[in-house]
């Protein structure tokens, strides 16, 4: 090996060291090409186009070395440019390094020359000076006589004369101190405060001047909708005003606000006039309003005050659209302008009125003007104020939490009112019941009084007025009407039970001689609360039902527990007029002679004739209890044991005799039988039932007949049965054993919907306890 390939040799693991990315990258590229190969020369047949895989394979890495050739040589001659670029900065940079030490030992030589200079610089200032003040001399001597001429143009309401004189004392003012302050060389410099102090002397008047100014024209354009009528000449001259003064700011600003070292503005600059014209005119709008507001706003006269407010807004828009307005530049958009600015007023107006302690009626008005007047066609929804009030973006006049506030003040007002209403209407239906006289009828011969249609025309109307305001106020009132109309059944309720209590403790006091005929009238009088009750239910929205309260009322419920309570009623005074009769039914008289059923039927007839001045359906009701009551008074007279059998004949009067009643019964309860609404059992029909069980001459068959009475009336208990067979007398101790076993065997559930008879009917205890047989005790 020679020492070339030594040398070569021994720098392969050093070179390899530091580049092993090109190690890698030959591993890669022979993996790759034996890979290729073995792809192509995979048969031996294939080995015979070697020869051109092999020319193209060197054509291909002839014209990749010549690539990379032509890319390395660019880069070598970029890289030889830029060394020579280099080298020119070099030499430059030391030729401007000598030149700038040469300048520095020249300057260094100068200093003498620059205290001189600085001499003749003070000497130039104040030549400028002493030139400026001779040749403001005669501008100084007229100051005077020109503040004087502008006072007396400003009170003449000659505005833009005195307006055109001021700007002229300004000019004069702003050039003597940009003269003292010096030229453009020495802007950076400041004034002396005795400068400033002596042309302030000179000019003391002119400040004084623009605020008699801007007083006057505010006024002006405070006072512009009672000049538009009259002459609308200086207002024109206070917007001619104003825009001069925006120009004048405007120009100012961009001339001399740019950077510190620039002119500086002249003193009060920029006014802004033009934002101080619309808030005066926003003022003189609020002003307008209060001259209004104050004035007999209270009580009934907030109506008129409305009134008065949407005249006043119209007739000032009017003013502005057709006057004003041709008298501005059309970017003020005056229009829109006075519309925000009255919004504004009336908004902060009606906030302060809706704080007062209102009555439902103002309340009522303030609503209805918020809601449907002010965005009327006859205010703000006017045709040619449309394009207006979308320009100028208004808001709602109260916002959603205020209306909902005033709605909920609105209700409890009224809420107050009626609560007394139906207080006072309470009362008076409680004087009634104390007359001397049967209670007034209606076209159809209903018993009635006053009390419903009180209160029926009260809730219609005050939901009807509600709904003028909007439909979510007619639900809450609805819903209010509801609760007070539950709050009044139960009074009523407790009424009719005092009622109740006073009768019996004086059941012959002349003022209750009509005491029957007023709770009938109090029943028809809850079926028409609930007509009413039920109207307004259907009245309110779907989506509003349960929405203004976690526990909604229920006045139809108390409706029904006052109708049930009257009925009681009504049913306890049947009793007491039935009940001196009732002791004298099923005993050995009655049996001979039948007497009491008679006068029990009369007075039956009676009270149902009165219950025909009953609405439907509580006229079916209270036959219905009639009917109930008299069967439950008969069987509990049977109970009670005061006629037992002897014999066959006797059973056989006995139930006779019952029959006879059932049938009085049946033709005074006549009217009932062929209503369509016949309950589904018959109390009437337990009497030929127990007829037939007394009067069964086979003892052997009471099992069969008990088992049917059971059948059909569940709740009869074997205390009912053991008296039942103790007034039949002749049941022995076996038979009675035996019906009372399949009685307690065969105890069938109460079905659905059954009313149980024997349940309200209580067995006395037998007196006779030791007696055996029963017969032989009678």
């Amino acid at each position: 090996m020679s020492a070339g390939d030594q040398k070569n040799g021994g720098d392969k693991p050093k070179e390899a060291a530091v580049w092993p990315e090109v190690e890698r990258a030959e591993c890669l590229a022979r993996g790759a090409a034996l890979k290729w190969a073995s792809g192509v020369f995979c048969r031996p047949e294939h080995l015979e186009r070697l020869s051109q895989y092999k020319k193209r394979e060197s054509q291909r890495t002839a014209s990749i070395h010549t690539r990379l050739k032509s890319m390395v040589q660019s880069y070598l001659e970029g890289v030889g440019w830029g060394l020579e670029q280099l080298r020119e900065a070099r030499d430059q940079l030391r030729d401007v390094s000598l030149t700038l030490k040469e300048a520095g030992l020249e300057s260094d030589g100068n200093t003498d020359c620059l205290t001189s200079l600085e001499k003749l610089r003070d000497v130039s200032i104040n030549h400028r000076q002493l030139f400026a003040a001779v040749s403001n001399l005669p501008r100084l001597y007229a100051i005077r006589s020109m503040v004087l001429e502008t006072e007396r143009l400003v009170e003449s309401r000659r505005l833009l004369e005195a307006h055109a004189r001021l700007m002229d004392l300004e000019r004069w003012q702003d050039d003597i101190l940009w003269q003292l302050h010096g030229a453009a060389g020495t802007a950076g410099s400041s004034l002396s405060s005795e400068d400033k102090e002596l042309v302030a002397k000179y000019f003391s008047g002119v400040r004084q001047l623009v605020d008699a100014l801007g007083k006057e024209l505010w006024a002006v354009v405070s006072s512009s909708l009672a000049l538009a009528r009259q002459n609308p000449t200086p207002f024109v001259s206070a917007v001619r005003i104003v825009e001069r003064e925006e120009a004048l700011d405007q120009a100012l600003l961009a001339e001399r606000g740019g950077t510190p070292a620039s002119r500086p503005l002249p003193a009060g600059r920029p006014r802004c006039w033009r934002a101080c014209f619309f808030q005066v005119l926003e003022e003189a709008v609020s002003a307008r309003f209060r001259s209004v507001s104050y004035l007999h706003t209270r009580g009934p006269g907030l109506a008129g005050h409305l009134s008065a407010l949407q005249h006043a807004v119209m007739t000032d828009l009017a003013t502005v659209r057709h006057l004003l307005e041709h008298c501005v530049p059309p970017h003020y958009q005056l229009t829109a302008a006075y519309l925000r600015a009255s919004h504004r007023c009336l908004h902060t107006h009606l906030a302060q009125v809706s704080s007062w302690d209102l009555e439902s009626g103002e309340i009522f008005a303030v609503l209805n003007w918020v809601l449907h007047i002010y965005n009327s066609p006859d205010m703000m929804g006017h045709p040619e104020l449309v394009t207006e009030t979308e320009r100028a973006e208004l808001g709602p006049l109260i916002s959603t939490e205020g209306l909902e506030q005033l709605q909920g003040k609105y209700v409890q007002s009224v809420r107050k009112s009626v609560s007394e209403w139906m207080h006072k209407a309470l009362q008076v239906e409680l004087q009634d019941w104390q007359r001397d006289q049967e209670p007034d009828t209606d076209h159809e011969g209903f018993y009635q009084t006053s009390l419903p249609t009180i209160i029926t025309q009260m809730l219609e109307e005050n939901a009807r007025v509600a709904l003028m305001i909007g439909e979510s106020l007619r639900d809450q009132t609805i819903q209010m009407g509801l609760y007070e109309i539950e709050n009044l059944l139960n009074r009523f309720r407790e009424a009719l039970v005092e009622f109740g209590k006073e009768h019996r403790r004086e059941p012959t006091n002349s003022k209750n001689k009509f005491y029957l005929h007023y709770l009938l009238a109090s029943i028809s009088n809850c079926i028409i609360l609930k007509k009413s009750t039920e109207s307004l239910q259907q009245q309110q929205s779907s989506r509003s039902a349960g929405q203004f309260s976690r526990t909604p009322p229920n006045p139809l419920a108390a409706l029904d527990r006052a109708v049930r309570r009257a009925c009681r009623l009504v049913m306890d005074q049947l009793l007491l007029e039935l009940q001196p009769f009732l002791p004298r039914l099923l005993t050995r008289p009655w049996l001979v002679q039948g007497d009491p059923v008679p006068k029990l039927c009369s007075i039956l007839e009676s009270h149902l004739d009165l219950y025909g001045r009953v609405r439907p359906p509580c006229r079916q009701r209270l036959q219905e209890e009639a009917q109930w009551l008299t069967v439950v008074e008969y069987v509990r007279a049977l109970m009670q044991r005061k006629l037992v059998c002897r014999s066959a004949e006797e059973r056989r009067q006995l139930a006779q005799q019952m029959l006879q009643d059932d049938q009085l019964f049946r033709e005074v309860f006549h009217s009932l039988e062929s209503d369509a609404s016949v309950p589904e059992v018959n109390p009437l029909a337990l009497l030929p039932v127990l007829a037939d069980f007394i009067r069964l001459k086979d003892p052997g068959m009471l099992t069969l007949e008990v088992s049917g009475l059971a059948a059909k009336y569940p709740d009869i208990s074997e205390e009912h049965v053991s008296v039942l067979l103790d007034v039949r007398g002749d049941v022995s101790r076996d038979i009675r054993g035996a019906v009372l076993d399949l009685l307690e065997q065969s105890a069938p559930p109460l079905p659905d919907g059954y009313r149980p008879i024997f349940t309200d009917i209580l067995v006395p205890p037998s007196t006779m306890a030791f007696c055996l047989p029963t017969a032989k005790c009678a």
